[in-house]
Protein backbone atom coordinates (compact mmCIF):
# COMPACT_ATOMS: atom_id res chain seq x y z
CA UNK A 1 0.00 0.00 0.00
CA UNK A 2 1.26 3.46 -1.03
CA UNK A 3 2.39 5.65 2.30
CA UNK A 4 1.06 9.57 2.51
CA UNK A 5 2.47 11.83 4.59
CA UNK A 6 0.74 14.83 5.40
CA UNK A 7 2.26 17.67 7.66
CA UNK A 8 1.02 18.00 11.06
CA UNK A 9 -2.30 20.71 11.76
CA UNK A 10 -4.65 21.23 14.63
CA UNK A 11 -7.30 19.41 12.29
CA UNK A 12 -5.48 16.02 12.07
CA UNK A 13 -4.66 16.10 15.96
CA UNK A 14 -7.66 13.42 16.28
CA UNK A 15 -5.65 11.49 14.07
CA UNK A 16 -2.32 11.95 15.60
CA UNK A 17 -4.14 10.59 19.15
CA UNK A 18 -5.15 7.77 17.18
CA UNK A 19 -1.99 6.89 16.17
CA UNK A 20 -0.50 7.56 19.58
CA UNK A 21 -2.49 5.71 21.42
CA UNK A 22 -3.59 5.66 24.92
CA UNK A 23 0.19 5.28 26.49
CA UNK A 24 1.32 8.56 23.83
CA UNK A 25 3.51 6.68 21.17
CA UNK A 26 6.16 5.25 24.32
CA UNK A 27 5.63 5.61 27.49
CA UNK A 28 3.93 8.83 27.76
CA UNK A 29 5.71 10.67 25.43
CA UNK A 30 3.47 12.35 23.46
CA UNK A 31 6.93 13.63 21.58
CA UNK A 32 7.80 16.06 24.18
CA UNK A 33 10.89 13.95 25.45
CA UNK A 34 13.18 15.69 23.19
CA UNK A 35 11.43 19.31 24.29
CA UNK A 36 11.65 18.87 28.03
CA UNK A 37 12.91 21.83 29.75
CA UNK A 38 15.81 22.23 32.19
CA UNK A 39 14.58 21.01 35.68
CA UNK A 40 11.71 18.92 34.62
CA UNK A 41 11.17 15.28 36.18
CA UNK A 42 10.34 13.56 33.34
CA UNK A 43 8.38 10.74 35.72
CA UNK A 44 5.94 13.68 36.12
CA UNK A 45 5.15 15.18 32.80
CA UNK A 46 4.82 11.45 31.43
CA UNK A 47 1.22 10.75 29.75
CA UNK A 48 -1.34 13.39 30.65
CA UNK A 49 0.96 16.33 31.33
CA UNK A 50 2.65 16.32 27.96
CA UNK A 51 -0.75 15.29 25.79
CA UNK A 52 -2.22 18.56 27.38
CA UNK A 53 1.16 20.32 26.50
CA UNK A 54 2.18 18.90 23.03
CA UNK A 55 -1.45 19.65 22.10
CA UNK A 56 -1.21 23.37 23.41
CA UNK A 57 2.32 23.29 20.65
CA UNK A 58 -0.02 22.07 17.97
CA UNK A 59 -2.84 24.46 18.22
CA UNK A 60 -0.36 27.30 18.69
CA UNK A 61 1.98 25.62 15.46
CA UNK A 62 4.68 25.50 17.50
CA UNK A 63 4.91 22.08 16.91
CA UNK A 64 5.97 20.62 13.52
CA UNK A 65 5.78 16.73 12.33
CA UNK A 66 4.26 14.90 9.63
CA UNK A 67 2.13 12.07 10.18
CA UNK A 68 1.68 8.70 7.45
CA UNK A 69 -0.79 7.52 6.15
CA UNK A 70 -1.83 4.07 4.54
CA UNK A 71 -5.45 5.04 3.04
CA UNK A 72 -7.28 6.77 5.57
CA UNK A 73 -4.98 5.14 8.55
CA UNK A 74 -2.22 6.80 10.54
CA UNK A 75 0.96 4.84 10.87
CA UNK A 76 3.58 6.91 11.45
CA UNK A 77 5.03 10.32 13.12
CA UNK A 78 7.64 12.16 12.54
CA UNK A 79 8.66 15.48 14.90
CA UNK A 80 10.94 18.29 13.32
CA UNK A 81 11.52 21.95 14.81
CA UNK A 82 14.04 24.67 14.91
CA UNK A 83 17.37 22.80 17.09
CA UNK A 84 16.84 25.19 19.99
CA UNK A 85 13.30 24.38 20.20
CA UNK A 86 14.32 20.93 21.39
CA UNK A 87 15.70 21.63 24.60
CA UNK A 88 17.24 18.52 25.42
CA UNK A 89 19.04 17.89 22.27
CA UNK A 90 20.95 21.44 22.53
CA UNK A 91 21.53 20.24 26.23
CA UNK A 92 23.38 16.92 25.31
CA UNK A 93 26.95 17.22 25.30
CA UNK A 94 27.00 14.37 22.65
CA UNK A 95 24.91 16.21 20.26
CA UNK A 96 27.02 19.45 20.60
CA UNK A 97 27.48 22.18 17.80
CA UNK A 98 28.40 25.42 17.29
CA UNK A 99 25.87 26.63 14.74
CA UNK A 100 22.23 25.14 16.64
CA UNK A 101 20.44 28.56 16.29
CA UNK A 102 20.66 27.79 12.02
CA UNK A 103 19.80 24.07 12.24
CA UNK A 104 16.37 22.52 12.00
CA UNK A 105 16.38 19.01 13.64
CA UNK A 106 14.59 15.73 12.94
CA UNK A 107 14.56 14.12 16.22
CA UNK A 108 11.97 10.82 16.36
CA UNK A 109 10.03 8.38 14.52
CA UNK A 110 6.66 6.49 15.76
CA UNK A 111 5.64 3.57 13.36
CA UNK A 112 2.52 2.26 14.23
CA UNK A 113 3.95 -2.03 14.83
CA UNK A 114 2.44 -4.04 12.25
CA UNK A 115 4.25 -1.16 9.93
CA UNK A 116 7.56 -1.31 10.76
CA UNK A 117 10.33 -2.31 8.55
CA UNK A 118 7.78 -1.24 5.74
CA UNK A 119 9.16 1.89 4.69
CA UNK A 120 7.08 4.48 6.46
CA UNK A 121 10.01 5.60 8.51
CA UNK A 122 12.14 6.23 5.23
CA UNK A 123 8.96 7.99 3.73
CA UNK A 124 8.30 10.74 6.44
CA UNK A 125 12.00 10.95 6.45
CA UNK A 126 11.87 12.31 3.08
CA UNK A 127 8.82 14.26 3.56
CA UNK A 128 10.43 15.90 6.30
CA UNK A 129 13.56 17.17 4.60
CA UNK A 130 10.50 18.53 1.43
CA UNK A 131 8.94 19.75 4.58
CA UNK A 132 11.58 21.41 5.96
CA UNK A 133 12.90 22.69 2.73
CA UNK A 134 9.61 24.83 2.76
CA UNK A 135 9.76 26.09 5.77
CA UNK A 136 13.28 28.23 4.75
CA UNK A 137 16.20 25.24 6.88
CA UNK A 138 19.59 25.30 4.93
CA UNK A 139 20.96 22.60 7.54
CA UNK A 140 18.90 19.23 8.95
CA UNK A 141 20.42 17.18 11.71
CA UNK A 142 19.22 13.80 13.00
CA UNK A 143 20.64 12.19 15.33
CA UNK A 144 19.84 8.14 14.45
CA UNK A 145 20.99 5.26 16.53
CA UNK A 146 24.28 3.30 15.75
CA UNK A 147 23.37 -0.29 16.09
CA UNK A 148 26.31 -3.00 15.72
CA UNK A 149 26.04 -4.74 12.58
CA UNK A 150 23.90 -8.08 12.95
CA UNK A 151 21.99 -6.54 16.11
CA UNK A 152 18.46 -5.68 16.22
CA UNK A 153 17.16 -2.52 18.98
CA UNK A 154 13.69 -2.68 19.73
CA UNK A 155 11.54 -0.35 18.54
CA UNK A 156 11.84 2.14 21.80
CA UNK A 157 15.24 2.62 21.45
CA UNK A 158 15.21 3.45 17.70
CA UNK A 159 12.90 6.39 17.75
CA UNK A 160 15.21 8.70 16.66
CA UNK A 161 16.07 6.35 13.55
CA UNK A 162 18.69 4.15 12.12
CA UNK A 163 22.16 5.21 10.35
CA UNK A 164 21.67 3.55 7.37
CA UNK A 165 17.84 5.26 6.62
CA UNK A 166 19.73 8.61 6.81
CA UNK A 167 22.19 7.76 4.64
CA UNK A 168 20.18 6.62 1.92
CA UNK A 169 17.98 10.28 2.30
CA UNK A 170 21.81 12.09 1.60
CA UNK A 171 22.96 13.00 5.02
CA UNK A 172 26.22 12.55 6.08
CA UNK A 173 27.68 11.96 9.87
CA UNK A 174 29.48 15.02 11.73
CA UNK A 175 30.27 13.43 14.99
CA UNK A 176 30.82 10.03 14.82
CA UNK A 177 30.51 7.96 18.57
CA UNK A 178 31.50 4.28 18.67
CA UNK A 179 27.59 3.84 19.79
CA UNK A 180 24.29 5.17 20.51
CA UNK A 181 23.04 8.47 18.92
CA UNK A 182 25.15 9.74 16.43
CA UNK A 183 24.43 13.67 14.75
CA UNK A 184 23.94 13.59 10.97
CA UNK A 185 23.44 16.33 8.72
CA UNK A 186 21.97 17.48 5.61
CA UNK A 187 22.57 20.81 3.66
CA UNK A 188 20.24 21.77 1.86
CA UNK A 189 21.27 24.43 -1.61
Amino acid sequence: MKIVCRELTPDLWPDLEALFGPRGACAGCWCMYWRQKRGEKWPQMQGEPNKRRFRRLVRDGKAHGALAYAGAEPVGWVSFDRRVDFDRVDRAPSLACDDAARVWSVPCFFVKAGWRGQGVADALLAFAVRALARHGAQIIEGYPVKVASGSKAPAAFVSTGLEPMFAKAGFTTVAVRDRGKQRVRLVLK
